[in-house]
């Protein structure tokens, strides 16, 4: 396998299925490009995600909308509605503040509305997450916010070989998918294949395994988890389970309550403020279908209950990291 960057295996995703079905489309600002001189000149998106396709497949299949998620969404939704494959980019997840009522009150609700006798498979692609100081308006994650609603599905991947097999999963799916991307991880690399593979929703990771203590983590909060739990496995031989659920919605509640008949410990750890969140979520389900396991109380690791601040230096205090969660494996182990 080659050795790819998210961002590069979210690219290839797309490739891959635009040209398997050609009833798929982009749509978003920036994500096309231009015509200069009768030769096209490329923009592939502010994130570089979308580098080639403009110039593969022109205009009609690449599509550069006005500054406006309204309108990205509205024509997206219509298009899938009629039969196509439409892959909607939202900028930053903060932006879908805009379109939500489309969101949440229409696409999510298009099937179930109409008794299952139309489908919405439209994907919406988004940035989500701190760590690149772009401020409190841009910095959000908004996935537990889309997890809370039924007719949606929400994918957060944590790596390069999980964004693309389950970008594709996505765009192959019959429901409405909303796709978080961590814009810090656009660069992390690892082993990804140079075919097309499709990861199955609902079904968690593991990227490490122990008998100690369970952490659940989502986005790039699995990669702070891998790290507290490969220090804390170094230096005190604490093992943990590390659960990377991948789809908040369809949540695979059955590894995590697996996992937590086995250590009786649970830490949840996500860059989301504490309040209605997913380390909430995972908690209560613990709470509720593995209370007799625990032996000892549930941990959360979160940001504060405050917007996301821009400054460097705070930013890193506001969000978590791999010595705030051994602090809570710590804690849960006394």
């Amino acid at each position: 396998m080659t050795i790819k960057s998210m961002r590069d295996a979210l690219n290839e995703a797309l490739h891959h299925e635009f040209e398997r079905d050609p009833r798929v489309f982009l749509i978003g600002e920036d994500v096309g490009g231009f015509e200069k001189d009768g030769q096209p000149v490329e923009i592939g998106g502010v994130f570089g995600v979308s580098k080639g396709l403009y110039r593969k497949y022109g205009r009609k299949r690449v599509i550069d909308a006005p500054i406006s998620e309204a309108a990205i969404i509205g024509a997206a939704s219509g298009a899938a509605l009629c039969g196509m494959r439409p892959i909607a980019e939202i900028m930053f997840a903060d932006l879908t503040a805009v379109c939500f009522d489309q969101i949440v009150n229409q696409i999510a609700k298009f099937r179930y509305m109409f008794g299952g006798q139309c489908a919405c498979p439209v994907v919406i692609r988004m940035t989500t997450g701190g760590g690149r100081n772009a401020g409190a308006q841009h910095s959000q994650t908004f996935y537990p916010i889309f997890t809370s609603f039924p007719g949606l599905k929400v994918v957060v991947p944590s790596n390069a070989y999980d964004a693309k097999g389950l970008l594709i999963t996505a765009i192959r799916d019959e429901d409405p998918v909303i796709f978080f991307e961590p814009k810090v991880l656009y660069t992390e690399k690892c082993e990804v294949p140079d075919e097309a593979y499709a990861i199955p929703f609902g079904e968690a990771a593991m990227p490490r395994e122990g008998e100690d203590v369970t952490l659940v983590a989502f986005g790039q909060s699995v990669n702070w988890a891998v790290q507290a739990a490969d220090e804390l496995r170094a230096t005190r031989g604490i093992r943990c389970d590390v659960i990377d659920p991948r789809t908040p919605s369809p949540l695979d509640e059955e590894t995590i309550l697996e996992s937590v008949a086995a250590t009786g410990r649970l830490v949840v750890i996500d860059e989301s403020p504490p309040r209605c969140g997913l380390t909430a979520d995972v908690a209560a389900l613990v709470a509720d279908k593995g209370f007799r396991d625990l032996k000892a109380p549930i941990k959360t690791v979160t940001a504060p209950h405050t917007p996301v601040p821009q400054a460097r230096e705070l930013e890193r205090a506001y969000l978590p990291n791999p010595r705030r969660i051994i602090a809570a494996v710590e804690e849960v182990l006394a």
